[in-house]
């Protein structure tokens, strides 16, 4: 009788060897700034418009078998950038990229994650299964308008966190009597974190929708003779946040800082800024600023060392969780 011979299954993670990192133009010098910190080169891809507003990608290197990561911001213009990310990630997939990571730093849409109103989308879910349908196989993205919307991606990911950044840069400061204040009571979690790193109270801006406008109305909290930083996941037209900034000024704080990890700044954002009297603007680059920004007193922190890292891990399938610590929101 023949034998059959045994064939001993071993469960090992596929080697993938160097990634190779694409970016789109949303965020092209952060981009720049990850390849540095991984000692790579930027891959080759050209990325044209034709006539008709139709966006053209080709890839000018194989990328059969590899692991593939592709930066692309999804800041202003939003929706070109959204369609450009989906073009470049079916261009990886038809390629036969071996694995695609879609790096998004900043995720448009994010306020849309529920439904507040009747008869209105939830545009936040509608993103992630575009993105898994163009065919991504992971994603990364650093503070999500609510750690909820995780559960709207069927594929793995990691939600990375900026606040250890923004303390850091904070701590190096060495402000008497600081305080750190929530600008939103959904950012209160993250705002936590922030002054227990610094070892600061905490307080909190109530705001209340009326009549479709967020007003800033109380604050929360003792901010009187305080060194008061004011934070948030996002600025976009700097109205409630700068309008909070007058409400603690008039509580009586020394002086006011604001501290966000996603900062869009459009139309009169940057106007607002420079008139309430803040003694700094601190945010971090997974959003371009606009050319014409030009704040006396701006703070720009480089999430390009964390991003780096964590796409180095997720090639070497090594533990992110150890390299970020208490900062991944699990």
């Amino acid at each position: 009788m023949r034998t059959i011979p045994t064939i001993r299954l071993v469960n090992k993670m596929k080697p993938w060897g160097e990634p190779l990192i694409f970016s789109g133009r949303g965020n092209e010098p952060l981009a720049t700034k990850i390849c540095n910190a991984l000692k790579m080169p930027v891959a080759q891809a050209e990325i044209s418009d034709f006539a008709n507003e139709n966006i053209f990608i080709q890839l000018h290197q194989s990328v059969r078998g590899h692991d593939t990561f592709i930066i692309q911001g999804l800041g202003p213009p939003v929706n070109r950038n959204l369609i450009e990310l989906f073009i470049f990630i079916e261009t990886l997939k038809r390629s036969s990229a071996g694995r695609i990571t879609a790096v998004i730093p900043f995720y448009a849409y994010a306020r849309s994650d529920k439904k507040d109103k009747p008869r209105v989308p939830i545009t936040a879910r509608l993103m992630a299964d575009l993105i898994i349908t163009a065919g991504a196989d992971r994603y990364i993205t650093i503070d999500l308008h609510a750690g909820q919307i995780q559960g709207f991606f069927s594929i793995p990911g990691d939600e990375l966190q900026a606040y250890p950044l923004i303390a850091e840069h904070i701590k190096g400061l060495n402000l008497e009597n600081p305080v750190i204040v929530s600008a939103d009571l959904g950012f209160a979690k993250k705002a936590r974190n922030i002054a227990e790193k610094l070892d600061a109270p905490l307080a909190f801006v109530e705001k209340r929708r009326i009549s479709g406008q967020a007003e800033a109305l109380t604050v929360i909290g003792d901010v009187e003779n305080k060194n008061v930083i004011l934070v948030d996941e996002l600025v976009e037209t700097a109205g409630t946040i700068t309008e909070a900034v007058g409400l603690i000024r008039r509580s009586g704080a020394t002086s006011v800082r604001i501290a966000c990890t996603h900062a869009t700044l459009v139309g009169p954002a940057v106007e607002r800024l420079k008139a309430s009297g803040i003694a700094e603007f601190i945010c971090t680059d997974t959003v371009p600023l606009p050319p014409d920004t030009d704040l006396p007193n701006l703070t720009v922190l480089s999430v390009a060392p964390l991003l780096a890292g964590v796409i180095d891990r997720t090639n070497k399938a090594e533990s992110v969780g150890s390299f970020v610590g208490d900062t991944l929101d699990l």
